[in-house]
């Protein structure tokens, strides 16, 4: 029988349970907006009150004999190809520590790729998992990490035969995508997993000329997070599960450790409502964004100062293996100034909110929601800021390492250097000695040092001129990097 795809379960339950005039006496203790302050119901609007019920004991009866859930989730599976989909209301970060403990446990090695996300550190950390790190392919003329190669992962299998499985990240924010086919080909060889940490890549399944997406691809299991390049709301994720490498009941009882037992109804319907508008409508939205995306990246070429990075930037031997182009990553150099002090100024003085931005460039994320008036905004808006460059100079230098002395030797597993024995000490006091934190420049989220990690001088000057010329860096201990959290037992 053909899947039908009009259909929307999470939404219909929603809509049968008003159209009933269900009455709880269950959480949320707002009950349907009577009990929300009419100032915030002012600001938010009553229907996110009404969206708001319980997944069990609500939208369905309470041991969800109606699979309103399961049949969204199948529906999402068969959207994309994959075997088995998951929902998840707590965001990709928690979609990947599930994936990674469903592959390894404590002390077992998984080969992760360095330029992971600070979630599957996060993971590392509360599993114990042993990492083999592997190397992303940096640029070192345009201070830039690319996904590494299948040949990358390959030698750190032949190094580390006991490895359970892989972990690569793709696309990674700057837009740069990893060759998966040959990635999960190499895992394959094996009889182990490779998952894949796809969080901005939801569009990719519904375009033939976006970059090949995991399931396609061969993956295992891959995280996507529908709330960065699809339409639902902020923390709704999914993992997609296919091939018999991974049991699903098993990663469903490693998911249960982390997520919650109050799941948001709200997100639910978004990731249902999503998957309805991509099958239905995907190619031509798809097309569309490709179409204005290619209009505004010829657009800002031509703004004096400007370089818009393309293919011949970012692929290429030793560089990434394709891109997806909606993620427009505008190189500012030449205006003399930074990312940083660029992205502030289009915020207060335009209203735009970037996607990224670093010590030389600034990114805007083109989706399937952007249209003329948005792209036309954007330019006005960048074509002026070439204009008061010279009020933004001069702009305060980031030391950035060359790549060997960027990348710290992993000497203490993260979980023991995290929950060891650690003291704060000052900066300068600090190389040499193992760090008991992350330090993550965010955006993009990917730690510059990790738990475990041995620090050195270019990396701590690397952070200290970061956070004075305005980079983010909001999980360290102490912002500033003035200090550092490190390891204070023996032989630290």
């Amino acid at each position: 029988m053909p899947t039908d795809h009009s259909r929307a379960p999470v939404l219909e339950a929603l809509a049968d349970y008003h159209r009933k005039g269900r009455l709880p006496f269950t959480p949320p203790g707002h009950k349907q907006a009577r009990g929300a302050d009419p100032r915030v119901r002012e600001v938010l609007g009553d229907a996110v009150f009404l969206g708001d019920v319980l997944a069990s004991g609500g939208l369905d009866d309470r041991r969800t004999r109606h699979e309103v859930l399961e049949r969204a989730e199948r529906l999402m599976a068969d959207a994309v190809h994959a075997d088995h989909t998951f929902f998840s209301t707590c965001g990709s970060s928690l979609s990947v520590k599930a994936a990674m403990l469903s592959v390894a446990g404590p002390h077992q090695q998984l080969i992760v790729g360095r330029d992971a996300h600070k979630s599957v550190v996060s993971g590392l950390v509360l599993s114990g998992i042993h990492p083999v790190w592997v190397d992303p392919r940096w640029d070192a003329e345009r201070h830039l990490a690319h996904p590494p190669s299948a040949e990358d992962f390959e030698r750190a299998f032949e190094a580390h035969p006991d490895a359970k499985g892989a972990l690569v990240t793709t696309p990674t924010p700057y837009g740069t995508c990893a060759d998966l086919r040959r990635i999960a080909e190499v895992c394959h060889r094996r009889g182990v997993p490779l998952i894949v940490d796809e969080a901005w890549g939801a569009h990719l399944p519904f375009h033939p000329d976006l970059p090949s997406w995991a399931m396609d691809a061969g993956a295992d299991l891959c995280v996507t997070s529908i709330h960065k390049m699809g339409s639902g709301l902020e923390q709704g994720s999914v993992y997609h599960l296919q091939g018999d490498l991974i049991d699903p009941h098993l990663l469903q009882t490693r998911a249960d450790l982390f997520d919650t037992t109050s799941p948001s109804v709200l997100i639910y319907a978004g990731l249902d409502g999503w998957r309805r508008q991509m099958v239905e409508h995907g190619r031509d939205l798809m097309q569309h964004a490709l179409d204005l995306a290619d209009e505004v990246r010829a657009e800002i070429e031509k703004i004096d100062g400007l370089h818009v990075h393309g293919r011949d930037d970012f692929c290429g031997p030793g560089l990434a293996d394709d891109m997806d182009p909606l993620p427009i990553v505008i190189d500012i150099t030449a205006l003399g100034t930074t990312g940083y002090r660029a992205a502030d100024w289009l915020r207060e003085h335009h209203r735009i909110d970037l996607h990224l931005s670093d010590h030389r460039r600034i990114g805007a994320q083109f989706t399937h929601a952007d249209d003329r008036e948005t792209a036309d905004a954007l330019l006005r808006a960048l074509r002026e800021l070439v204009r008061v460059a010279p009020e933004l100079r001069p702009a305060p230098r980031v030391d950035v390492p060359p790549p060997a002395e960027l990348r710290l030797a992993q000497v203490d597993l993260p979980r023991d250097a995290f929950f060891g024995p650690v003291e704060d000490v000052p900066v300068a006091e600090a190389v040499g000695r193992i760090a008991a934190e992350m330090i993550t420049p965010y955006p993009p989220g990917i730690p510059a040092v990790l738990p475990g990690e041995r620090l050195n001088e270019r990396v701590l000057r690397y952070l200290r001129t970061g956070a004075e010329a305005g980079m983010n860096i909001p999980d360290a201990t102490d912002p500033e990097v003035r200090t550092v959290r490190v390891s204070a037992g023996p032989g630290s």
